[in-house]
């Protein structure tokens, strides 16, 4: 716990009492939701105390990350001066991560899914374990807190196999989501300038800058947790090789996904909610619950992103390419490998996730808007495809090279687990990685892009 305190508090020491108080409330809203069930006379029920606690959490997270959004769009729509009444403060790196993870707790506890800990530091090191505490994975107290209340010793395997999924994160973020941040951050900065076919393979770029960048961090939360003998949970599953909407949500940032899943979209009723007996048609009702049910788990998605509405716009898009599906019930319908003859299918899901990730590049709405409208004319097809520098070609070979390795490796948590038989072909694919991120890394401090959220 204190390792993860001067982690974080090493940025800003200040944001050290939010994370503590965050942690303290859950930790003992945990604590009194169980008296509240044992004793008839509380004050508070402990449905009570856990939406107290949920409310008081989601305070703190409204008020540092959106309060200057909803002004500045009130200002907007209204006509009135915001500037008086901004905050301006700085968003506490990983804020959204750890708050829906302390969260987890409290209504787990309250599920009776586990028991609430006394041990106060256990629990604190859980809310701020700092391999994955500014970006993720959202671990559940049901995995990750029995973990550190049990005594653990080292496991050399499980270490070395941390260290090779590091390397494999290593190399996702520095070779190539930093390598595509320049090409991408150069082109939407001035999208009017080029043609459609430059725009769009910015937007593919961009495509692979997220997910490397992401699911590199990942990797390195899960690899570093390794080395002390505690397994986070697995966070992408090669979401890029998804045959539908549906399976690529179920492989992308599943941590988030599945946490608004399960405490969200499934207590709204989700695709099967409760029919009131009285019901004249059924169906339509069910249909309507579905739709709802859709738009906001998407629309909540989006908007936990970021204080911007091309999150929401980009959420709302994602949930009319879901809804389809889940109202013909093939949300599930792709729950085994892809192969080669699924590759149409990939193809297209692919294409429809690019489109969604420009909405989401996007500084505004507007810009959305010209940026598609720049892109999909003539010069689409025309080009030119390339800004003339050769310097782009080793981050082409490198997502390549990606792809090809994602695709073999596909059935296992990174691709470094791909058993090989001989030892000095092992060594010789570590060093090529290791010199590949000294050679092709890019000049500049690039941080990670879900830091921000």
């Amino acid at each position: 716990m204190i390792v993860s305190y001067i982690f974080y508090g090493w940025w800003d020491w200040r944001f050290l009492i939010l994370i503590a108080f965050t942690s303290f409330c859950s930790w003992a809203s945990g604590i009194l939701i169980e008296r509240a069930r044992q004793t008839s006379n509380s004050i508070f029920s402990s449905k009570s105390i856990m939406i107290i606690n949920i409310v008081l959490n989601l305070i703190i997270l409204g008020i540092f990350k959106y309060f200057d959004f909803f002004v500045t769009s009130f200002s907007n729509l209204f006509g009135f001066e915001s500037s008086k009444l901004l905050l301006n403060v700085i968003l506490p790196v990983g804020i959204s991560f750890y708050t829906f993870q302390a969260l987890s707790y409290s209504i787990d506890v309250y599920r009776d899914k586990i028991t609430p800990t006394k041990d106060a530091i256990a629990f604190f090191a859980y809310v701020s374990f700092f391999p994955q505490l500014v970006a993720g994975p959202i671990e559940r107290a049901t995995n990750l807190l029995p973990q550190f209340l049990k005594k653990r010793s080292f496991d050399s395997t499980l270490a070395v196999d941390g260290m090779r999924q590091i390397l494999w994160g290593l190399f996702k973020k520095i070779v190539i989501a930093d390598n595509c941040s320049i090409y991408v951050d150069q082109v939407f900065a001035s999208y009017s300038q080029y043609s459609g076919s430059t725009l769009f393979l910015a937007a593919l770029l961009f495509t692979f800058q997220i997910y490397c960048d992401f699911s590199g961090y990942s990797d390195i939360a899960i690899g570093t947790s390794k080395l002390f003998g505690i397994r986070l949970m697995r966070n992408f599953n090669v979401p890029y090789f998804s045959r539908d909407i549906a399976e690529f949500w179920r492989r992308w940032h599943i941590s988030l996904t599945s946490w608004f899943r399960d405490y969200i979209y499934i207590p709204l009723g989700g695709s099967r909610p409760n029919i009131p007996d009285n019901t004249k048609h059924p169906e339509s009702y069910k249909k309507r619950i579905i739709v709802r049910n859709t738009f906001i788990i998407f629309l909540i998605s989006g908007f936990w992103h970021g204080a911007n509405w091309t999150y929401v716009l980009w959420g709302a898009y994602h949930a009319l390419l879901f809804l389809p599906l889940i109202l013909l019930g093939k949300n599930r319908k792709y729950l085994d490998t892809a192969s080669l003859k699924d590759f149409p299918k990939i193809a297209l899901t692919f294409v429809l996730v690019v489109f969604g990730w420009i909405i989401f590049r996007a500084s505004s709405i507007t810009e959305a808007y010209g940026y598609f409208s720049q892109m999909l004319d003539k010069s689409l097809f025309t080009g030119p495809w390339l800004m003339t520098r050769s310097y782009y070609i080793p981050t082409f070979i490198s997502i390549a090279f990606l792809i090809v390795v994602e695709w073999f490796s596909r059935t296992k948590e990174h691709p470094l687990q791909i058993p090989i038989k001989y030892r000095w072909l092992r060594w010789l694919i570590y060093y090529a990685l290791i010199i590949a991120m000294f050679i092709l890394q890019p000049s500049g401090d690039i941080q990670f892009i879900y830091f921000q959220f």
